[in-house]
C-alpha cells in the first residue's frame, strides 16, 4: 500500500487531499505539532505524527505547511514568522528525504501565484520571473528550498496555487458571508486579476502531479480562465442572488490591513500552461459553473 507524508494536512487543501488519498487506498501520515487537534479535523484513517522522526518511509511527500499570509498585519515580526514557517519545514523535509534509505519518488511542494508579484493584466506563465515584492521573494526562496531534494533523486513539483474556492472553508467562504447580507462588492479598482481554482481541481492536480512521472518543475494551479475582481464580484453576487454595491476603496483597505492589503489590490493573470501541457484536464474552467457547484453542495 502506497504511503504519503503530508505537511499542512489540517489546512483547507490538506484535509481534502488526505481524504482523497485515503479513499484511493493510500496510507496517510500528517506531520503536526498538535496531534490531538489533528485527530479531530482529519479523516479518521489519517495518522497524525508529531515529527518527521515518527513518520514511516513515504512514497510521496506533499508539503503544504505555512502560516496564513492573511492571518494578520504584515509587521516585521509577522513577515519573519511567515518566512520561517515555510522555509523551516521545507528544509527539514529535504533533510529527512536525504536520510531516507529509499527516498520518496516525488515531492509536491507548495508555493503561490504571489511568486509573480503585481502583474496588471499581463499574462503570466511558469516561465515568468519573480518580482522583488515580499511575497514574490518568499515564494522564490520557498521553491529553492524544495528543489534541494532533487539532488537525492526526487522529482520535485512546485505548485503555484491561486485562490482555492471552497464553500465551507477558505477565502471564498469568508467572502460569501458579507455578500449574503448584501454587503459584497468590488475591491479597489476591481481591475486586478484573481487566478482561481475549484478545490476539487486543486486536489486532482496535486494527485495528477504525484502520479505523472514526467512532471517536474513549476506548475500554476489555477483555472485556465482567470477573471478580474469585478467579474468575480458580479459572478458571486449572481450565484448568491445578492447585490454587489458595497465598494471597498483601496486606500481604506490599506488603512485596515496595512501592507497585506497589497494581496487584494494586486493580482496575477496566471495561466496553467505547464499543467495543461502535461495533460491535466480541469473539471471547472469557468467561474460561474465552479461557484454554482460549490454553493449547490453547501
Amino acid at each position: 500500500m502506497a504511503q504519503a507524508l503530508v505537511t499542512g494536512g489540517t489546512g483547507f487543501i490538506g484535509k481534502q487531499l488526505c481524504a482523497d488519498l485515503l479513499a484511493d487506498g493510500w496510507q496517510v501520515e500528517v506531520v503536526t505539532r498538535d496531534t490531538e487537534r489533528a485527530r479531530s479535523v482529519l479523516p479518521p484513517d489519517a495518522r497524525p505524527v508529531p515529527s518527521l522522526a515518527d513518520a514511516k518511509a513515504p512514497d510521496a511527500v506533499i508539503n503544504l505547511a505555512g502560516e496564513n499570509l492573511a492571518a494578520g498585519r504584515w509587521t516585521r515580526a509577522r513577515k519573519r514568522e511567515i518566512r520561517e514557517s515555510r522555509l523551516r519545514i521545507t528544509e527539514d523535509l529535504v533533510a529527512y528525504i536525504r536520510d531516507c534509505e529509499t527516498p520518496p519518488s516525488v515531492l509536491v511542494s507548495g508555493s503561490a501565484v504571489g511568486y509573480y508579484g503585481a502583474c496588471g493584466d499581463s499574462v503570466v506563465t511558469e516561465d515568468t520571473p519573480p518580482s522583488s515584492e515580499f511575497q514574490s521573494q518568499l515564494c522564490e526562496d520557498w521553491e529553492l528550498a524544495a528543489r534541494e531534494a532533487e539532488q537525492y533523486g526526487v522529482r520535485v513539483c512546485r505548485i503555484r496555487t491561486g485562490l482555492v474556492l471552497g464553500a465551507q472553508e477558505g477565502a471564498l467562504a469568508q467572502m460569501a458571508t458579507p455578500f449574503r447580507y448584501g454587503l459584497g462588492g468590488p475591491i479597489g479598482s476591481a481591475a486586478q486579476y484573481m487566478p482561481w481554482i475549484h478545490i476539487r481541481d486543486e486536489v486532482r492536480a496535486i494527485r495528477f502531479l504525484m502520479a505523472t512521472e514526467s512532471a517536474d518543475g513549476a506548475f500554476n494551479l489555477t483555472a485556465p480562465n482567470p477573471v478580474t475582481n469585478k467579474t468575480f464580484t458580479h459572478a458571486l453576487g449572481r450565484v448568491l442572488n445578492r447585490p454587489t454595491i458595497a465598494w471597498m476603496p483601496g486606500p481604506v483597505l490599506k488603512v485596515i490591513m496595512g501592507e497585506m492589503a497589497h494581496l487584494l489590490l494586486s493580482g496575477q493573470r496566471a495561466e496553467p500552461r505547464a499543467l495543461q501541457n502535461a495533460g491535466f484536464e480541469f473539471a471547472f474552467t469557468e467561474l460561474d459553473a465552479a461557484l454554482r457547484d460549490l454553493f449547490a453542495r453547501g
